[in-house]
């Protein structure tokens, strides 16, 4: 996995790259290559921004909040990175299941009418 960390208006601290890393690998399991992150916290007035983009399987993610805590806005842009990570699975998924084949030409018969 492959993460970049900026800071912008914020001192460096080991202890949100390592919070935010624990994250990210939560959501190793949505995807079958390794992720590639970018991170970027930043502290605008009084609110504490963390901007995430996550790709993997040539799909990109991304997510952004604004709290007046920055541990808050990391947990609350992982829900969402989550939440657009599980929605792109199960819709992948979904397009496997219903990709044809037998069973869906065994369904409904499409033509005329039946006697």
């Amino acid at each position: 996995m492959e993460v970049s960390f900026t800071f912008r208006n914020v001192e460096s601290s080991e202890a949100m790259k390592n919070y935010a890393k624990e994250k990210l690998t939560r959501l190793q399991k949505y995807v079958r290559s390794p992720l590639h992150a970018d991170v970027i916290f930043s502290h605008e007035r009084h609110l504490h921004r963390v901007e995430i983009s996550v790709g993997g399987d040539g799909h990109r993610f991304t997510g952004t909040h604004e709290s007046g805590d920055m541990y808050a806005s990391i947990d609350l842009v992982f829900d969402k990175i989550d939440r657009q990570l599980r929605d792109a699975k199960d819709s992948a998924t979904d397009r496997r299941k219903g990709s044809g084949g037998v069973a869906q030409m065994s369904g409904k018969h499409s033509g005329g009418n039946e006697f």
